[in-house]
């Protein structure tokens, strides 16, 4: 194979591209060897010997595909989100989410007579003071300060 670096940096010059995007036949290799001029590298640009290769782009396929996935609810998982902790699910959402199930829970206490009137309405101020992380953490509340109704 010959050095051809002089007439491909020659050729990317008067083409404006990079030495990469310079395509030389590799018939005509013994004309553009013997070409030691800009001149005589035009000409050859010229007789299409010496060509600039198209640009090459960054395909947008997987990236459409990837799309696609999470319009269909896929690439969602914990291990995807960014931000912080409150960024997917506000602290208001949250808390909301929280202080109703609370709620239902004591009213269903309630209904059942499993705790007295007097102790649902402490423990639904209590609840809404932001003492209880969650439901089973209510009802830790309930057993360990014995609130359950006497038989």
């Amino acid at each position: 194979m010959t050095n051809l670096s002089s007439q491909r940096r020659l050729a990317a010059q008067i083409l404006k591209v990079g030495q990469n995007r310079v395509w030389i036949d590799p018939e005509r290799m013994d004309d553009v060897e013997g070409a030691i001029t800009r001149e005589e590298v035009k000409k050859l640009i010229h007789e299409k010997i010496i060509v600039s290769l198209p640009e090459k782009g960054v395909s947008r396929s997987r990236a459409k595909a990837v799309r696609e996935k999470k319009r269909a609810g896929r690439r969602k998982g914990a291990g995807s989100r960014t931000g912080s902790g409150h960024a997917k699910i506000s602290k208001k959402e949250m808390w909301m989410s929280k202080i109703r199930c609370l709620r239902k829970r004591l009213r269903e206490l309630k209904a059942s007579r499993v705790i007295t009137e007097h102790t649902y309405r402490k423990l639904y101020s209590i609840a809404g003071s932001g003492k209880f992380e969650s439901v089973a953490e209510l009802e830790r509340y309930l057993k360990a300060h014995d609130l359950w109704r006497k038989r």
